[in-house]
């Protein structure tokens, strides 16, 4: 788990404020306690101020003190944030009044402390849907420059030190949108280099995959991938990318060399950009179940500060991992902003 250390002590050495909008979860507040007692980040937890004091003592956590809590009731703030909020969602015809009810929600609230620059990053979703984490991260947040489709990526730990970076790989999109169009893909290439660069600080080589290497195979779905690379070369001129490859093309140095000679990416792919979400669903499962990979995430991506969902399954584990890599994701948005 040698990443995952790199992860939190970059974390720790470039402390991010991350706001837990779910603070009387039992997972949350327990990985938080956790998280203040290492020193990974600082908290801002987000929920009934007497309520989370008493779970805490009820659940013996000692640390939960160092965070700052706030109850988006109750806060001095929320009337501001309720302006802003209804200035921003105008042209949707946002009054004031569904303005003020829309800051009580706490994923709401903790999108408008990042917006106002008091907080770098928020996570949720051990009780809430995806949609719901990710609306008002969209509707406030907005996303990166240049990107307009969200997508998610996942960082997997394979036992395959061969492939990737001694083994690390990130797959993208495994979370977000269904079937992408041709510019969508090449947004999820542009922004699943970027993870890979943020959370595994890996040199990103993407493949963009298909069941075709190199017009081996001719359907529109290929088109559609041939079509993405040449987009994501424009939107980043400087990414290391080839397509299309087939899996083993992309991993394999001895099958890249005889499917697709004199490419630089075929045999050395570490970041691998599937044509849909139907792939990367099953591809990183079947990875995880069958290869006993660590599969880490999913890692939301193009949204201009990190917002990241939980599974509602999550364990306290997953939750700390999470903190510390949209702390990762929050230092490398200011390093490019």
């Amino acid at each position: 788990m040698e990443l995952v250390e790199q992860l939190i002590a970059r974390a720790k050495a470039n402390k991010q404020r991350i706001v837990l909008p779910e603070g009387t979860e039992e997972r949350t507040l327990k990985a938080a306690n956790q998280i203040l007692t290492d020193g990974v980040a600082d908290l801002i937890i987000l929920g009934n101020v007497d309520e989370i004091h008493e779970l805490a003592k009820q659940w013996g956590l000692g640390n939960i003190d160092k965070a700052t809590i706030i109850d988006p009731a109750t806060s001095p703030k929320k009337e501001e944030y309720a302006e802003l909020l209804a200035e921003l969602r105008k042209k949707k015809g946002m009054t004031i009044e569904e303005a003020r009810k829309k800051v009580l929600d706490p994923l709401y609230f903790g999108c408008m402390i990042i917006k106002s620059g008091d907080a770098d990053g928020q996570l949720a979703g051990a009780r809430n849907t995806t949609g719901n984490v990710l609306r008002p991260a969209l509707q406030i947040i907005k996303t990166a420059p240049g990107i307009t489709c969200v997508s998610g990526a996942m960082l997997l730990l394979t036992h395959a030190p061969e492939c990737g970076d001694n083994g690390v790989l990130v797959m993208g999109d495994v979370a977000v949108t269904p079937v992408p169009d041709a510019n969508q893909l090449a947004q999820i290439a542009v922004c699943t280099a970027r993870t890979a660069k943020a959370v595994a600080g890996i040199d990103p080589r993407v493949a963009m995959l298909s069941f075709s290497t190199k017009g081996s195979a001719k359907h529109e779905v290929v088109d559609k991938v041939v079509e993405a690379l040449g987009i994501a070369k424009e939107l980043d001129p400087t990414l290391k990318i080839d397509g299309e490859l087939q899996a083993d093309a992309a991993l394999v140095p001895s099958v890249g060399a005889s499917k697709a000679p004199g490419s630089e990416i075929a045999g050395k792919a570490n970041v691998l950009v599937v044509p849909s979400l139907e792939v990367g669903n099953i591809g990183y499962k079947l990875v995880q179940r069958l290869g006993h990979a660590t599969a880490i995430g999913p890692i939301l991506q193009g949204i201009a500060r990190p917002v990241n969902d939980l599974s509602r399954g999550c364990s306290i584990d997953d939750v700390y991992k999470m903190i510390a890599i949209t702390a990762n994701q929050a230092i490398a948005a200011k390093e490019n902003s």
